[in-house]
Parts: structure tokens; C-alpha cells; sequence
């Protein structure tokens, strides 16, 4: 017995080594990326998508990222991301990695945050792991018990679901940067968000898992009153940034109109909850006549 338990800790000795490597090329070819990607500035003031890299988020928004942070005069160096399942595919784990920033992640499911605690970047770094259900009541008391108030260099809202509402809630910290993914499915031209449920829970709203977030729009709204600016949506569709007023530089502002990026992406799914890989709009025809809220008319309608 002795034998065996001796054998599995040498294996997963050996998987955490591995690990460890290939974050290692990973992040040594982010370099090499870096480097290419920003020859010329000026292009990526006038378009953020040209720093577009790929290291552990799911799409370009690790060099997108890196590029604020290294050209922002951001004072704070920290982190807050929500959704973040198991931390392995994220936009803020090549920041803890490559940057060394601190960090607070927060997910729903406790095993996902189990499993982060067990990896060897929990104890090489100081980040923090929370498991809870994230609401627009409970995250001021979340963040500050957390010791997380006041300025933030970066905050990543991802919840596919109240994050309109999340955002609009959050008055204990003032991130430099912010992230929200929208629902490309709303379109350019309506200011609507689901409406708030304390409970939302995205595959359960609606089968087709399509009925969740906010319109760019919307976003944009409410950044506005925030005292934040709109500077682009990442080449895949889904992430809108957002940077104060005060610290964007020559980063150039963008309208909703050249901004909004219509998602490619298939994710709709039947009431199975098999992949349909439906384009976007009959995507849309899913979800028409679901209610919606709309935030500038601060009433209730349909899709």
C-alpha cells in the first residue's frame, strides 16, 4: 500500500514539473508575441485588437492586456476576476504569472476553487481563491473582505448573466481597467440587459443558453456614468474595455458604431443541451420575445 501511495506522489510530482514547463514556453513565447505585436504603437492606440495574443485566455485578451498595463500609468497592481471556473483558461492568469500582480478570483463552484488552491501558483503567488455565488447585494462585502477596496489596476466581470448589474453595484474599488463581456446577440442598438435576478443561473434561464449580460450598449451607459471610456471590443466578440477617463493617454475612444464586434462564435445549444452551431442570427430567433430591461427607458420590453 505504502508502495502505491509512494508511486502516485511521484506522478503527480512529475504532472506538477510538466506543468510548470509548459507555463514556462508560454510564457516565453508571449514574449516573442509582445514583441512583434508592438512595433507599432500607434496602430494599437487607434485599434486595441492589433495587440491581440493568446497565452491562457480564451481568445487574443492576454496581449490586449498586457498592452494596458505596460503602457497605463496604473499605480495599483491587482487583480479581480469573477468566473473563472478553473483558473487554467482566464484573462488575469498570465498577469499573476507574468507580471507577478495580486490577485482575487471568485467562483461560484467550490471545486473550481479547490482545485486552484492545489496548484502551485496559489503558493508562489499572492492570490486569493473565493468560492461564492456572486450578487449585486453580497460583492461590495465580498471585495473589502477580501481586503480589496479602493484602487485596482484591473477588475474582469464574467458571470454570463448579471453582470450589467454586477457593475453597476460595485462602489468599494475603482479599477483602472475594466472587462465585461457583453451578448454580441443584443446588437449595437438597444440599451438592454436580462433583469436582475438574484439567482440567475445562464443554462437554466433559457435552454439555447444564449439569454444572458448586456448589450454593448448598455455597457457603455453605464461605464459612462462611471467615469470610464469605451476603447474596443476584442476580435472575438465577447470582451468590451474600458479605462478611466483620467488614464487613458492616447488610447483613442470608440463610438458603439466602430466599436461592437459581432460574435462568430456558436455556442447555442437545443433543449438536450447539444451544441446546435446555429449562426448568429438564428441564434437571435431562440430568444426573441424573452424579457429584457431596457436602461435608458428604465423599463421592461422583449428581445
Amino acid at each position: 500500500m505504502l508502495h502505491i501511495i509512494k508511486k502516485i506522489k511521484t506522478s503527480l510530482f512529475k504532472i506538477n514539473k510538466l506543468d510548470d514547463k509548459l507555463n514556462s514556453l508560454m510564457l516565453l513565447q508571449s514574449k516573442f508575441l509582445r514583441s512583434q505585436n508592438w512595433q507599432n504603437q500607434k496602430n494599437i492606440l487607434e485599434d486595441i485588437q492589433k495587440a491581440e495574443y493568446k497565452v491562457f485566455s480564451q481568445y487574443g485578451d492576454d496581449g490586449i492586456i498586457q498592452f494596458l498595463v505596460d503602457y497605463l500609468d496604473i499605480n495599483k497592481k491587482s487583480f479581480i476576476e469573477f468566473g473563472v471556473e478553473n483558473y487554467l483558461e482566464s484573462n488575469t492568469r498570465y498577469l499573476l504569472l507574468e507580471n507577478n500582480w495580486e490577485g482575487l478570483i471568485i467562483d461560484g463552484n467550490k471545486k473550481n476553487m479547490d482545485f486552484v488552491k492545489k496548484d502551485n501558483l496559489y503558493w508562489r503567488h499572492s492570490l486569493t481563491a473565493i468560492h461564492s455565488f456572486v450578487t449585486a447585494e453580497n460583492i461590495n462585502t465580498i471585495l473589502t473582505s477580501a481586503g480589496f477596496n479602493g484602487e485596482v489596476g484591473l477588475l474582469h466581470i464574467d458571470i454570463d448573466g448579471n453582470d450589467y448589474w454586477i457593475w453597476n453595484a460595485i462602489t468599494c474599488i475603482e479599477p483602472s481597467i475594466v472587462i465585461i463581456e457583453y451578448n454580441s446577440l443584443f446588437g449595437n442598438k438597444r440599451s438592454i440587459t436580462v433583469p436582475y435576478n438574484p439567482s440567475f443561473f445562464r443554462t437554466q434561464a433559457h435552454y439555447s443558453n444564449l439569454y444572458y449580460g448586456a448589450s454593448l450598449k448598455a455597457l457603455i451607459g453605464l461605464s459612462s456614468k462611471k467615469g470610464y471610456e469605451f476603447i474596443g471590443c476584442n476580435a472575438a466578440g465577447n470582451n468590451a474595455y474600458f479605462v478611466k477617463k483620467t488614464l487613458l493617454k492616447d488610447i483613442q475612444p470608440r463610438t458603439i458604431d466602430d466599436g461592437y464586434v459581432k460574435a462568430k462564435f456558436r455556442e447555442s445549444r437545443d433543449k438536450s443541451g447539444k451544441l446546435t452551431y446555429y449562426n448568429s442570427d438564428k441564434q437571435l430567433e431562440l430568444i426573441k420575445g424573452l424579457p429584457v430591461y431596457d436602461t435608458l427607458e428604465e423599463k421592461n420590453t422583449l428581445i
